[in-house]
């Protein structure tokens, strides 16, 4: 087993629970990491027995622009996505941060985490 890690992955998009953020939309970073096996790609170094990390940072991207309310409901979308187009996931973690929320004081981000 091993682990591929898209890390800090970033979005401009429109999501949020106010209608506001969704008119303007915010920064978001997403970082992924997908345990899978990767014995037989590090002995062959052939991409097509591996995860195609461009392939599955268009999986991301393409969700990241789908509107929604929630950060949770966003990577529970994007797991899905990465667990019906990619066969050989073993566990998939996603991280999404929406940059300096609206929360009415600083705060550098809020973030949700997900498993699965």
């Amino acid at each position: 087993m091993g682990l591929i890690q898209l890390e800090n992955m970033e979005f401009y998009a429109f999501h949020g629970h106010y209608m506001e953020e969704r008119i303007v939309g915010n920064r978001f970073i997403v970082n992924l990491t997908i345990e899978t096996d990767l014995v037989k790609p590090a002995g062959s170094d052939r991409l097509e027995e591996t995860l195609n990390y461009q392939e599955v940072y268009q999986v991301v991207r393409e969700e990241m622009l789908k509107e929604s309310h929630l950060l949770e409901h966003i990577a529970s979308r994007i797991l899905d996505s990465l667990y019906a187009n990619f066969k050989n996931i073993e566990k998939a973690t996603i991280k999404i941060s929406k940059m300096n929320p609206p929360l009415g004081g600083k705060v550098g981000c809020a973030s949700i985490t997900l498993t699965r």
